[in-house]
């Protein structure tokens, strides 16, 4: 099985930054986060993928202002977010300053009170009594149809709407594994004909990679936090990382210690990996694949944001961790081991059930990055292989080291090192 599309060279060591425009600031409103884009830019963000933008259903609605991902249309703005034209302003500044920005698209179900709905019962999957149906328990939404060509058309030419109105650079496709992998194959070969796009699937199903560049890296996260609660060990992590690296060439995975989703309903990173949430967000921005920064990870967000109320971001003058993860965000640009076509090297160490060490080498750049994943304190530790040697320098305190054949080092608990040439 091959890929069928090629990816946007522009991906090419990337990040993603989720942003979740109602709760982003107390307006909740484009022309309020693009206040956020020189702070963004100045942390390393390269492509921001906005949660639906699309206004919300009113019939069925959970709490007071629903669920993003219940829509009453395809080609309108959520009136609580502004205008079309507040929209396009935003993709506009956001351009200027250098971001790629993609939006989120629901296509395997809408909002009870959809514009469809009324119309073209039959772009719905009914029951034997005509009812509308839908699958997986979600009380707010009602399941799309793919066996309708005028349903996929309609679909189709509500995504290029966004491409000619909005000159928008790609989709995080939801629930992506749920529709019909021909849909998407038609929709992209469409899409891509308007403009080059980046495409981002929510599934981690193998074959949806002849479509898709980037898909999520969900088995990842579930056995990180199985790590933390002693129900896995290192290596399940690395036969996870393992299994990632025999996917269809060049497709990439999305690695992220949480999102919208895992925050509301599973908890924060730090309900999660507790002391070692650092040490898993430097995992997530230097091993192959591409890093995601849910909003307010920065700050860092110690809440779970509601899901369908209002419940904005508490941010600070200078958020504690935007060095830190400008740090890791501006070392995928100018460091190629960080790009795709780096190789990876698994260092064996003397302490391999606690210890994680890799090399990534690019011609002559080279990153090594060893984490400790265990609470044991002083952990010495000794890697050898004939690519280590190089001059590097620790990317966070600027320290340089001079490594040959073996190097030594001595770990604190979930402490990290991340050396570049």
């Amino acid at each position: 099985m091959n890929r069928l599309f090629d990816t946007v060279a522009w991906s090419n060591g990337a990040n993603i930054y989720e942003v979740n425009v109602r709760q982003y600031t107390k307006e909740g409103t484009f022309t309020a986060f693009a206040q956020h884009l020189p702070r963004l830019r100045d942390m390393g963000v390269d492509i921001l993928w906005l949660m639906p933008v699309t206004p919300i259903a009113t019939e069925m609605r959970l709490g007071s202002l629903g669920s993003y991902y219940a829509c009453s249309s395809y080609v309108q703005i959520n009136p609580e977010y502004g205008t079309l034209e507040d929209f396009k302003a935003l993709v506009k500044k956001a351009h200027e300053l250098g971001f790629k920005l993609i939006i989120d698209w629901v296509a395997n179900h809408t909002g009870f009170g959809h514009e469809w709905v009324k119309d073209h019962k039959d772009w719905y999957v009914l029951d034997e009594a005509g009812n509308f149906t839908e699958k997986y328990g979600w009380k707010d939404v009602i399941d799309l149809n793919y066996s309708n060509n005028h349903l996929r058309e309609a679909m189709i030419n509500a995504m290029q709407f966004w491409i000619n109105e909005c000159d928008i650079d790609g989709f995080r496709c939801d629930m992506a594994h749920l529709v019909p992998l021909d849909f998407w194959l038609e929709a992209r070969k469409r899409c891509d004909k308007v403009k080059h796009l980046f495409w981002l699937a929510e599934c981690e199903v193998p074959e949806y990679h002849q479509v898709f560049d980037v898909s999520y890296a969900w088995q990842w996260m579930h056995v990180t936090e199985k790590l933390m609660q002693q129900h896995a060990v290192l290596a399940d992590v690395l036969q996870v990382q393992e299994q990632y690296a025999h996917y269809p060439a060049g497709s990439q995975k999305l690695f992220f210690t949480t999102n919208h989703d895992e925050n509301s309903w599973n908890g924060t990173e730090y309900e999660k990996y507790r002391e070692a949430a650092k040490a898993f967000a430097v995992l997530t921005c230097t091993w192959p694949g591409i890093p995601l920064v849910y909003s307010g990870q920065e700050i860092p967000n110690k809440k779970r944001l509601k899901f369908f109320e209002k419940d904005e971001l508490e941010w600070t003058a200078q958020p504690a961790l935007h060095s830190f993860y400008q740090t890791l965000l501006q070392l995928r640009k100018y460091n190629t081991a960080l790009h795709k076509e780096a190789r990876l090297i698994k260092l064996l160490t003397n302490a391999d059930e606690q210890v994680l060490a890799f090399l990534l080498v690019n011609g002559a750049d080279k990153l090594l990055v060893v984490i400790n994943l265990s609470a044991a304190s002083r952990l010495k530790i000794k890697a050898e292989h004939v690519e280590l040697p190089g001059k590097y320098k620790n990317v966070f305190s600027g320290i340089t080291h001079t490594l040959a054949n073996e190097a030594g080092f001595e770990l604190q608990p979930w402490e990290f090192i991340v050396y570049t040439t």
